[in-house]
């Protein structure tokens, strides 16, 4: 039997646990028993009616987060000349080409987001096997491949995330912190919401989200009532 702390014991106190709550109602408890020594995180987990395994209903985008994620995201941008230049204007923590590829083969991997411009693309697909189960890889389906580096880099720094199913069809993600105000944060999470169900594939049949639940980095779980949505 696995034993809860004081601190956990007290987060789950008078709260029912198969209850569902509107957004307004899930992020004020949130909030209110988001009491760790750190600003915790806000996650999000949508339980989607999907089979991953269908070539055709894999669901994965980018979405960009109004008041931002609370967290400060490095961006490398893999570019030339004058696009490395750009990107650095915009706010690129690294920028380089051949000289930042042999960085990364050499497994100093900084940040968080990787942008490259489409030239770029024969020396960064060597780093595939490196970037790729980091989830780091560039893809032009999410704007990491775009000649636009600066807006790019602006965006990930603005607070774009990106999203993806699990095996078991399931997404998770963070959608600000426990400081923000509630306002804030109900609009991180209609934002959030809102692209996950325009990205519903063709394919699917019957309802597309099955669930949709909240909660902090070390409190309790809020399952959203699904009518809302």
């Amino acid at each position: 039997m696995v034993m809860q702390g004081k601190r956990m014991r007290k987060a789950y106190e008078n709260l029912d646990k198969v209850e569902f709550m509107s957004l307004t109602e899930a992020v004020k408890t949130i909030k209110s028993r988001a009491t760790a020594k750190f600003d915790e995180t806000v996650e999000i987990a949508m339980n989607l009616n999907i089979d991953v395994r269908k070539a055709d209903q894999g669901v994965r985008g980018m979405v960009q987060l109004p008041n931002g994620t609370g967290k400060t995201l490095r961006v490398a941008v893999f570019a030339k000349e004058d696009k490395a230049k750009e990107a650095l204007a915009a706010g690129a923590d690294f920028a380089g080409s051949d000289d930042l590829v042999e960085k990364v083969q050499k497994g100093e991997i900084n940040f968080d987001r990787c942008v490259a411009t489409p030239d770029m693309m024969v020396l960064v697909g060597k780093l595939g096997k490196i970037l790729g189960p980091k989830g780091l890889m560039p893809n032009p389906k999410l704007g990491t491949v775009t000649p636009n580096v600066a807006e790019a880099v602006k965006a990930a720094k603005g607070g774009q995330i990106e999203y993806r199913a699990e095996k078991a069809g399931i997404i998770h993600a963070g959608v600000g912190k426990a400081s923000f105000s509630g306002e804030k944060l109900t609009e991180n999470v209609k934002a959030f919401i809102d692209a996950v169900v325009k990205a519903r594939p063709a394919g699917v049949k019957g309802n597309y989200v099955k669930k949709i639940s909240l909660s902090s980095t070390m409190g309790p779980s809020i399952k959203l009532d699904l009518a809302e949505f």
